[in-house]
């Protein structure tokens, strides 16, 4: 490809603070696949934050990307799936897979979306460089006639306005609100924007563990809620720990190990994830999981404790929970669904403007 910027490009990152700082320029952060894309002229590559390439597994918005973007550019954006006005990450998820008839399948059935955020190079310049201020007319220009699936993501430089969407916007899908320092230059791989996310805390029955990669301490422990048929679903981990208390918890949690037949989540320990529907129970391969070893120390579900979650997508978290304290005044029975906060209704097209 003759572009001043070329593949790989590792993206610019942005680092959590609990609250919206006041930098001048504020964006939904958008609950998808970080891509850069490289477009010179009937050329596209779509590169990921690991700066592989995922160009094969959406053919319908190669397409879109030649109908829409400049001749020659690298844009940085986001890959998203809409359906019913949502995000929806598990449906985008399942895009990413070996078979190529099935990748088509899906690109027709579930077609993603591209939101575009920044823009690296256009033509021959290589605009790394320039202020962001700069970066952003620049793209707000070159997109000006993008139609769908491909868009520039909306902004506001009115912190009031931020505040608003980090609230509003959760009830379709979106993780939080991002914050651009407008005189900051484009830094691959480094954490110079901000985000700011949701969370909320919920009782958890600690329902098994798995070992930590490079020692003999717990790496991670499995988190159960019952639903209202009383079975305990698996609905995500807990693993932020310093090493001493990894250390301790192998002793705090050996009187409650038991063997995989006695504990509810035995019988997925050895299915796939065609096995039970697209979803990966404990322990059980995936697509994803590239070879690792996920199984699990099956514990008795009696333990319970607090963790604190951004959001829920579907029926668990989104990402990992993070230690609060440890709750023996609850039992496990009480740790339902209950307690897990619903957001508001949000209808996405008040942002995108989808037909």
């Amino acid at each position: 490809m003759d572009l001043p910027v070329k593949p790989p490009v590792s993206p610019m990152l942005a680092k959590s603070v609990p609250n919206i700082p006041d930098v001048g320029h504020y964006e939904p952060k958008w609950d998808g696949f970080r891509t850069i894309v490289f477009k010179d002229g009937e050329d596209i590559i779509l590169g990921s934050r690991n700066e592989k390439p995922m160009t094969r597994y959406f053919p319908e918005l190669v397409e879109a990307l030649r109908r829409n973007l400049p001749d020659k550019c690298v844009i940085d954006g986001e890959i998203v799936l809409i359906a019913d006005n949502k995000l929806e990450f598990e449906l985008l998820q399942q895009r990413i897979h070996p078979a190529d008839s099935r990748v088509r399948m899906l690109a027709d059935k579930t077609p993603a979306s591209m939101i575009a955020f920044d823009i690296l190079a256009l033509g021959d310049d290589d605009l790394m460089v320039r202020p962001f201020s700069e970066r952003r007319a620049i793209l707000e220009k070159a997109l000006a006639h993008a139609s769908a699936p491909v868009y520039v993501t909306p902004a506001v430089s009115d912190l009031d306005k931020a505040r608003e969407w980090f609230v509003q916007l959760e009830g379709a899908g979106l993780d939080g609100v991002l914050s651009k320092p407008l005189d900051g230059t484009y830094q691959p791989n480094k954490r110079v924007m901000f985000k700011t996310k949701h969370e909320r805390t919920a009782d958890c029955v600690v329902s098994g563990f798995r070992w930590h990669k490079t020692a003999k301490v717990v790496g991670s422990m499995l988190l159960g809620l019952y639903d209202d048929a009383g079975r305990l679903q698996h609905v995500g981990v807990v693993a932020s720990f310093p090493m001493a208390k990894r250390e301790s918890l192998v002793a705090e949690l050996e009187p409650y190990r038991i063997e995989l037949s006695e504990h509810p989540w035995g019988q997925w320990a050895a299915q796939s994830e065609e096995d039970t529907g697209g979803t990966r129970m404990p322990g059980a391969q995936s697509r994803w999981s590239g070879g690792k070893d996920f199984s699990f120390v099956p514990l008795r579900p009696e333990l319970v404790i607090e963790v604190a979650y951004d959001y829920m997508e579907g029926d668990r978290f989104r990402h990992t929970t993070q230690f609060r304290r440890w709750r023996p005044d609850r039992t496990p029975e009480s740790c339902t669904y209950e307690q897990i906060e619903e957001p508001a209704d949000y209808d996405l097209s008040e942002i995108l403007k989808l037909p």
